[in-house]
């Protein structure tokens, strides 16, 4: 038991949804959240590690926080869509048991229409989670706010958990980070490309197998294209760095007919270029980094010197493999660097369908 301070010393936190006693049986989501201000609408609230500790006790309190966070007071069944759903309330009003035998704090739905039962985590990268939903909550919150990102390795020491279990569970959330291709890009876009990896000259003779080898190299080449207006940003790994490679990343990412594309001075952006509304470079070898007509590839430049923190501060080495799931993570930050913690781990939360399985990670 923790003591109690005298309550003239006690912080006053305000409570932002009810206690899972709070509740009756089968009582809807509008009738548990009438009066619950959620911690994004709340000025005076602001999420930190510190807050979501206070707030999230137990299980039963971080599924409530995930629905709020996903639901927005509207439970949707994930099976038909249906809205007429109705919660089903423990039979001794706190846990439930499991078919292994022990006892969890989940809170199920029943869904009206295909009488099917469901939680927040169904159908979500936390779908049939053996770690603490609690622990999931916090995590979250960590990939969202860390501007460098976190390692797995810390995960594991924070938080209990073992290496393969916290590097999957990264994983998934980078997974959910990563951006959507279904609109394309319009206006100004800026494009660059940057290569991941060792430097083949800082290696020891005897492991660089590309030393001498005119214009070689065994880094991961990477190309990112930003719209100007918005600050999205969406990253690409390249197989090498020519006018084919980049033209298919460029169709499949911005509307040709209304784009003005930016660029430095690489030759492989001049056929792709001629198809577009525009195209303007300037030559960094001749010290030109801008001109009256563009800004140059100043916000790739930007963005690439915070991945490179990231990957080269944070996780030290990133297989190439995996490479993808990291750039879809430090996208999803550069592209919401507007939103504040709370906003961004709220925007998140409409992303968490699906799942990527461990098996398919270590392929």
């Amino acid at each position: 038991m923790h003591s109690v301070p005298p309550h003239h010393l006690a912080p006053t936190y305000t409570t932002c949804y009810p206690k899972a006693s709070h509740y009756t049986t089968e009582q809807t989501f509008d009738q548990v959240f009438r009066n619950v201000t959620p911690l994004w609408e709340n000025g005076s609230m602001k999420t930190t590690i510190a807050s979501l500790s206070r707030e999230i006790h137990t299980e039963s309190d971080a599924y409530l926080y995930l629905e709020n966070l996903r639901w927005h007071g509207t439970p949707v069944c994930p099976k038909c869509a249906s809205t007429d759903v109705h919660y089903v309330e423990p039979s001794n009003g706190v846990s439930r048991t499991t078919a292994g035998g022990s006892q969890s704090e989940r809170r199920v739905w029943k869904c009206q229409p295909c009488r099917k039962q469901f939680s927040v985590l169904t159908g979500t990268m936390m779908h049939a989670t053996k770690i603490p939903v609690r622990t999931w909550v916090m995590v979250i919150f960590e990939m969202c706010s860390s501007k460098n990102g976190v390692a797995a390795r810390e995960i594991e020491r924070k938080y209990g958990l073992c290496p393969r279990t916290a590097w999957h569970m990264l994983h998934r959330i980078r997974e959910a980070m990563s951006h959507d291709d279904a609109t394309l890009f319009s206006g100004d876009v800026v494009s660059d490309e940057v290569y991941i990896g060792g430097v083949p000259g800082n290696r020891h003779a005897d492991k660089d197998d590309v030393k001498g080898t005119y214009g070689r190299t065994d880094m991961t080449p990477v190309v990112t294209l930003i719209d100007e207006d918005t600050h999205e940003a969406r990253s690409t790994v390249l197989p090498w760095v020519d006018s084919a490679s980049l033209g298919t990343v460029i169709r499949d990412n911005v509307d040709m007919a209304t784009t003005t594309l930016h660029t430095d001075s690489l030759r492989a952006y001049i056929p792709i270029g001629r198809k577009m509304a525009g195209h303007y470079s300037v030559d960094h070898r001749a010290g030109i980094y801008g001109t009256d007509k563009t800004n140059g590839t100043n916000l790739c430049e930007n963005y690439f010197a915070q991945l490179k923190r990231g990957l080269k501060g944070t996780h030290i080495h990133v297989d190439p493999k995996h490479l993808h799931r990291y750039l879809g993570e430090f996208d999803y930050r550069f592209s919401t660097f507007e939103m504040t913690d709370t906003e961004r781990m709220e925007d998140l939360g409409a992303r968490m369908s699906g799942r990527l399985s461990y098996e398919l990670v270590k392929a």
